[in-house]
């Protein structure tokens, strides 16, 4: 199987729908009771530093940025990141995160959460805190909720609710 060759660029507008497929087609239905899901609900992703891989075929991934808070620290979730089955394991998924946590550090955040398993995004910098340090709006898998600090020592005493960022 040869690498499918993507081209990476910002989310637009003209995105909204082939993203939004994706998302039904990757987490189904239950995504919306998904603890992630409940931290996005109602606040707007930052298109800013929300990316796309594309194909001829049109968008084959997508990872969006969402403000929230982390106790009374400003946070990014990072999510949903959806890759199209056909497109799964070929770089996608893992090179949208990089591009996102890049632009996040570049445009000031500090801090990136997520929902997901270590051993697939452990290397791209995210870790695991203490068991419960940081809960979450619906009921999630605490050894799944992981974090990456984007500057040094961001991360030390990070504690408490996730919450959906205050709209501004």
């Amino acid at each position: 199987m040869t690498a499918q060759p993507f081209s990476y660029r910002l989310e637009s507008p003209a995105d909204s729908a082939e993203i939004e497929a994706l998302h039904a087609e990757a987490f189904g239905p239950g995504r919306f009771a998904r603890a992630a899901f409940r931290l996005r609900e109602g606040v707007p992703h930052l298109p800013a530093l929300s990316f796309v891989a594309v194909v001829d075929e049109g968008v084959a991934a997508s990872v969006r940025l969402t403000p929230i808070t982390i106790g009374d620290r400003p946070a990014l979730l990072l999510g949903p990141l959806a890759v199209k089955p056909s497109f799964k394991g070929r770089g996608a998924g893992k090179q949208l995160v990089r591009m996102a946590a890049e632009a996040a550090r570049n445009d000031g955040h500090s801090v990136l959460l997520l929902v997901g398993d270590l051993p697939y995004y452990g290397p791209l910098g995210f870790e695991q805190l203490a068991p419960h340090a940081i809960t979450m709006p619906a009921a999630v898998d605490p050894e799944r909720v992981l974090v990456a600090g984007l500057a040094p020592g961001v991360l030390d005493g990070l504690a408490g609710p996730a919450t959906a960022a205050p709209r501004r």
